[in-house]
């Protein structure tokens, strides 16, 4: 994640729990940060991001901030909906949180459970 955060154009505050997950957990959880701050550099006239993944009650959750214009849509592009389906094919969840001029907040729920 940290060099995800360090590539962007838009700088990124990177809190991340320190440890290993399941590699298709990390992957995922990859994936939602690299598509984000994508998207983020791209669309969202963004002038700081972050990213703050935790580990609890058999989740990783990651969630992504901006804080642009808002307004993204998962039904507008394959981007997104490509991250909802990796992420619910784990057990998870993904949500997106964008109202027209008050920044995108993506959050990332991924079941730790190979099984989910």
């Amino acid at each position: 994640m940290q060099a995800l955060a360090d590539r962007s154009p838009v700088p990124v505050r990177l809190a991340a729990v320190q440890g290993r997950f399941p590699p298709e957990v990390e992957t995922a959880a990859y994936y939602v940060c690299a598509e984000a701050l994508a998207n983020v550099s791209k669309h969202a006239s963004a002038t700081a991001a972050s990213i703050d993944v935790t580990s609890r009650y058999g989740r990783l959750t990651v969630i992504v901030r901006d804080d642009g214009v808002g307004g993204a849509d998962h039904s507008r592009g394959s981007g997104l909906r490509g991250l909802a389906d990796r992420v619910e094919a784990l057990g998870g969840r993904l949500a997106i949180e964008s109202t027209p001029r008050s920044g995108t907040t993506l959050i990332a729920e991924i079941s730790l459970d190979a099984n989910a």
